[in-house]
């Protein structure tokens, strides 16, 4: 499926972009962090409550978080610090091959779905997933870093990287994959790291992301572990969760838990996070 035309985009930008952008009385200042966040299987809602606590009230970092991809351009980024991004690369223009994959839905059992007049349920190629980013968003991400910017990439990003060679680059990673939800330990492999400093191993139940790191592996400093020894495919029970470089005269850093709020608020995890905003903003 074919991208929307840099005409529509462009004006689908211009459109949502008051709403989103802009509070009151701050129409022509831009908050330090703008946050990509939310997708079919990560409600926005929970990142943004998530986050809200941790970055925006606790570490006092004004963030603008918005959910529409097409918003992630150049002339958006242009006067931000700092990229947050927690989603991954799909969209569904089309609506979704089953309805049952939806969040909350499972909660209330598996009731017979009914619409009459009835919905057309998706089929071929309208089933399948957009793969929203653009080359020109990829680049877009890239040139921010390179000039200074800082990105702070979350969770479930490593979906993002097949589809696009400047987004992969920036990141570092490649997703390889996931289990279903499991209990897994973030073990701290570099506490001299200024982003692991102080920071404690932690066990969450959480999606244990698994990914093929590309960077310099002295970059690395957490690993998720299955305790009880539980593998994902032939890579093992481990999988690196966190990791940190210098890109440009920007900097980047990947942390890996995040799919639920319990997750996202636990303590150790809580420093990382704002230890992460320090150290991409130069801050520590």
């Amino acid at each position: 499926m074919s991208n929307p035309p840099i005409s529509r985009r462009a004006a689908l930008a211009a459109a949502v972009a008051p709403f989103i952008l802009t509070r009151p009385g701050q129409a022509k200042t831009k908050a330090t962090a703008f946050a990509l966040i939310g997708d079919r299987y990560h409600n926005s809602d929970y990142i943004r409550v998530g986050l809200g606590r941790t970055l925006v009230r606790e570490a006092g970092i004004s963030v603008d978080f918005v959910d529409e991809t097409a918003l992630l351009t150049a002339e958006t980024l242009a006067g931000y610090k700092l990229l947050i991004v927690l989603r991954d690369g799909m969209t569904w223009p089309d609506g979704y091959p089953d309805e049952r994959t939806n969040a909350g839905f499972l909660a209330t059992g598996s009731p017979k779905l009914v619409s009459e007049p009835p919905v057309a349920a998706p089929s071929g190629d309208a089933a399948k997933p957009h793969y929203w980013i653009t080359a020109a968003q990829g680049r877009a991400v890239r040139q921010f870093t390179q000039a200074g910017g800082a990105v702070l990439f979350m969770h479930n990003v490593t979906y993002i990287a097949p589809y696009n060679p400047d987004f992969r680059d920036v990141l570092g990673a490649v997703t390889e994959g996931h289990p279903p939800i499991r209990t897994f330990t973030v073990k701290v492999t570099d506490a001299t790291h200024p982003i692991a400093r102080g920071v404690k191993d932690f066990t969450v139940t959480d999606e244990q992301h698994y990914m093929r790191y590309e960077k310099d592996r002295k970059h690395l400093f957490l690993e998720s572990v299955n305790q009880d020894g539980l593998t994902y495919k032939e890579l093992g029970a481990s999988a690196p969760a966190g990791w940190a470089y210098d890109y440009g005269k920007g900097r980047v850093c990947y942390l890996g838990p995040g799919h639920l709020l319990t997750a996202l608020w636990n303590p150790e995890f809580v420093k990382l996070q704002q230890n992460a905003a320090k150290w991409l903003l130069r801050a520590a």
